[in-house]
């Protein structure tokens, strides 16, 4: 796909935004609930945010069943699918036939009877398994982000347009895009209650990162994999995995325009200690635009820090606060601030009721978040790559990019990074041409 149609591709898929609507653009969409309307969901990766999602998508709709799941650790995945059991009791039908564990047991939720499925692993494997659900003809809810580098952005590209001429319906899960208040005022933005929008900043300040012991007798693939948010090959760092969603609501601002190129500063300060994984613990990135704007992205995640986690919009006549998805977000104007009220659903179900409805609907309405997701998640991989280059990234570059893999997808695997006899990773270095080392 070349620069121009992938620009084409993402400024179509934004209209597919957060809403359901109405296109006539594919036949014979794949519905087949059964004749009492129920929908059957399959669930790959069983973590607690998989079955936080799985238990939204249970609350959004009276009608759908958990019929099928997947995950590479039985013991914790067990626990998780049985909490889920324990409230939903006969509308989650997990048994020892449809419980698959393994790094290849995604294929076995693909293969079943079953509606939608959520994909919801660490996001290194999402680009694989999201290409794979929609060549199954599976409607998907993915989590965020959805790649680790370029080369999953592309094949997401690629999936979401598939999707389309097969009438699969994909949300993703920016939960921003379906929290009423953060809709709202976007809302107000553009027809112009602050003006013409100039800059935009999302703030992601916090703790560190959580993190889970080393256990007796267990390899280095094993550890990693159950303290993936630490380690860059599965997570892309923090604006990756967390900031995005603070840098999606600053693109939305922007009527999700595609960012040109970034700079960023990132480091350690504080992220010292062995078995803190190979992540940077402060980030600032600025994002250029073609129109001359700028964005820009903070992400910092240290103990004793104060938090913050919202995104401010500046325009012309004035700005506005935007907060995370269960918070109240303000417009000043003229020194006046109105308060826009969170709304009575949360948006981690209502983007689950918006894909469900949007499959009962056999065709008459549609909708496909692959546009601003590989957009936000493009543009937080472009700042990682900014700041551990300390070089200007173009997005052309960032597309280019392919990251690091383990030597294979089993628990016997040598992952792309090993720790010294400190237990500590390399750390990227800017300003060596792509150098990582040891920190003392």
């Amino acid at each position: 796909m070349n620069v121009h149609s992938r620009r084409r591709f993402l400024a179509n898929s934004a209209i597919l935004s957060a809403s359901s609507v109405a296109v006539p653009a594919f036949s014979s969409p794949r519905v087949h609930a059964a004749e009492n309307n129920e929908l059957k969901l399959g669930i790959v990766g069983c973590g607690g945010r998989g079955c936080g999602a799985a238990d939204n998508a249970l609350t959004a709709d009276p009608n759908v069943k958990l019929v099928v799941a997947a995950d590479v650790d039985k013991n914790r995945a067990s626990s998780q699918i049985d909490g889920l059991k324990a409230k939903w009791e006969d509308r989650v039908a997990i048994n020892d036939d449809s419980f698959f564990i393994g790094f290849d047991a995604y294929k076995k939720v693909l293969e079943a009877d079953i509606d939608i499925v959520l994909l919801t692993t660490p996001q290194h494997f999402r680009p694989k398994m999201i290409k794979e659900a929609i060549e199954a003809g599976k409607h998907v809810f993915a989590e965020k982000p959805v790649a680790v580098d370029g080369e999953g952005i592309r094949i997401i590209q690629e999936a979401g347009e598939l999707a389309r001429k097969k009438g699969l319906n994909f949300v993703g899960g920016l939960v921003n895009r379906y929290g009423a208040s953060t809709r709202e005022v976007i809302k107000r933005i553009q027809d112009g209650a602050i003006g013409t929008v100039v800059t935009a900043r999302g703030d992601r300040m916090g703790g560190p990162l959580w993190a889970r012991p080393r256990t007796e007798g267990q390899n280095e693939m094993e550890y990693q994999m159950m303290n993936w948010v630490n380690f860059n090959w599965m997570s892309s760092e923090y604006i990756n995995d967390v900031t995005i969603h603070q840098l999606d609501v600053a693109l939305w601002s922007f009527n999700d325009l595609q960012p040109k190129g970034a700079y960023s500063l990132g480091g350690r300060l504080a992220r010292r200690a062995p078995d803190d994984g190979d992540l940077y613990d402060s980030m600032a990135t600025v994002y250029d635009f073609e129109d001359g704007r700028s964005l820009y992205a903070f992400s910092r995640q240290i103990a004793g820090t104060f938090s913050r986690a919202t995104t401010t919009v500046n325009g012309s006549k004035g700005y506005a606060v935007l907060g995370n998805v269960e918070s109240i977000s303000s417009i000043f104007v003229n020194g006046e601030e109105t308060k826009i009220p969170r709304g009575e659903l949360s948006g981690f179900v209502v983007e689950h009721k918006v894909l469900i409805d949007a499959v009962r609907s056999g065709g008459q309405t549609y909708v496909n978040n692959v546009g601003y997701m590989t957009n936000s998640t493009g543009a937080a991989i472009l700042g990682r790559m900014a700041a551990y280059s300390g070089q200007y990234v173009t997005w052309d570059e960032m597309l280019a990019s392919v990251g690091d893999k383990p030597s294979e997808y089993s628990w016997d695997a040598v992952p792309p990074t090993l720790p010294d006899e400190r237990g500590r990773y390399k750390i990227a270095i800017p300003g060596t041409g792509g150098g990582w080392d040891y920190l003392d």
